[in-house]
């Protein structure tokens, strides 16, 4: 068994996911690589959140009964959680979403609608990158086309990198937005965040970053980032789907305006005109997720006891050990960097002229599951010239075995098409 320093107990870890347990295909085992896509979810998530439902149950903020007012205290206390886990100044700068992709628009449209200082119109620009998810692109398209702001980006080098040569160009004094992915989904890259910061800054722009692929792997500071949003989604941190999260500065948050209406979102409403409450629940009409909150609660207990330091020296040394594999694989080509430095755990690539999606079909055939796809990246694939590619990303219960499993599968895909 292959041994790699600043693993974690891994056997112990995957003990808390049962998933990791099934066997399919004819009695092949699962081999879990698609956690870029979504991560599997441990047994204290889901007993946290039967518990909700079999004895909490109830809407939040309104009612005064005991089960609205446990559950109120439950939804609330996991805002409390997450913003300790991001190190947000207040917990009223943490916004609960359905995903990253409801945040990044809801931004998007905040600042559509915005009175100056904060408006983006026909006189302004909004500069995103050729690496974003189309979650932040899209909205930006749909934004520009709305208000007929300039829609600019920085390019991609031949090695996966940002291009930030032409910074000044590129971010200038109509900027109003800028926003970026903090790692790559798709090309696993860790972004320059501090030069693109500064440039911003001195333009007196906002800054949005996409921190999805990050806030499951590594330590996330969002005051060290010194940015004015940070978005992220909580399936992809052990934690159930249709719950993210918006952070975002106190002040732009009391400025600027909700983007849905309804209950829970208001202060007073009469038939010709409405006031609206503080932040965060300004952001937050009717109903919210309130048993995916707590779930993602508990997934923030779960990776705090057992480090998001750790879980990121776990994480490089699998990377570090499956880029080194992976180039070992003829005709195989990585997407991206090439080296563990300055990346995350997700690694694309190519094998010789098999398509992706074969291959991701014959290593599901051993049990092996893999994304194929452009990862809802296009226009990487379009940048260097590729259809597509396979990916492969890695999680705190990923162990060398999986890597070798990999590209033992690699090499079975290579003999099956000659």
């Amino acid at each position: 068994m292959t041994q790699l320093p600043g693993l974690l107990d891994t056997e112990a870890i995957r003990k808390d996911f049962p998933i990791l347990d099934r066997v399919i295909h004819d009695g092949k085992k699962l081999v879990y690589l698609d956690n870029a896509a979504t991560s599997q979810t441990p047994r204290q998530v889901l007993d946290v959140m039967t518990g909700y439902y079999e004895l909490h149950n109830a809407n939040v903020h309104r009612g005064v009964h005991v089960l609205a007012e446990e559950a109120t205290a439950l939804y609330e206390g996991a805002r409390d959680k997450v913003a300790e886990f991001i190190n947000a100044p207040s917990r009223d700068e943490v916004i609960f979403t359905k995903n990253a992709s409801e945040s990044l628009n809801l931004v998007a449209n905040m600042l559509g609608w915005a009175d100056e200082p904060y408006r983006v119109d026909s006189d302004t620009e909004i500069v995103i990158t050729e690496m974003e998810h189309h979650s932040n692109i899209v909205p930006w398209q749909l934004l520009s086309q709305r208000t007929g702001a300039k829609l600019k980006w920085f390019g991609l080098t031949d090695d996966g990198r940002l291009d930030l040569s032409n910074i000044n160009e590129v971010i200038t004094e109509k900027t109003k937005i800028v926003s970026f992915v903090l790692v790559s989904n798709i090309l696993g890259t860790h972004n320059p965040v501090e030069a693109i910061v500064r440039r911003a800054q001195e333009v007196g722009a906002l800054v949005l970053i996409d921190a999805s692929q990050a806030a499951p792997h590594m330590p996330l500071d969002v005051q060290a980032l010194q940015a004015d949003f940070v978005a992220f989604t909580g399936h992809k941190m052990c934690g159930p789907t249709g719950i993210g999260v918006l952070w975002g500065r106190q002040e732009l948050l009391e400025d600027l305006p909700p983007f849905l209406g309804g209950g829970e979102m208001i202060e007073t409403v009469s038939m010709s005109s409405s006031t609206y409450a503080p932040a965060p629940h300004k952001f937050e009409a009717g109903t919210p997720p309130i048993s995916q909150a707590i779930g993602l609660g508990a997934a923030v207990d779960y990776l705090s006891s057992i480090g998001m330091d750790k879980i990121a020296q776990h994480e490089h040394a699998i990377t570090e050990y499956a880029v080194k594999r992976l180039l070992e694989v003829p005709d195989l080509r990585i997407i991206g960097p090439v080296t563990a430095e300055d990346r995350g755990a997700a690694i694309s690539f190519t094998l010789g002229d098999i398509h992706p999606h074969d291959v991701g079909q014959v290593l599901d055939e051993q049990g092996i599951a893999v994304r194929v796809g452009h990862h809802c990246a296009r226009p990487v694939c379009l940048r260097y010239g590729i259809p597509a590619t396979t990916r492969a990303s890695f999680y705190l219960y990923s162990t060398p075995a999986e890597v070798d499993a990999l590209v033992d599968g690699l090499e079975h895909v290579r003999n099956f098409f000659g």
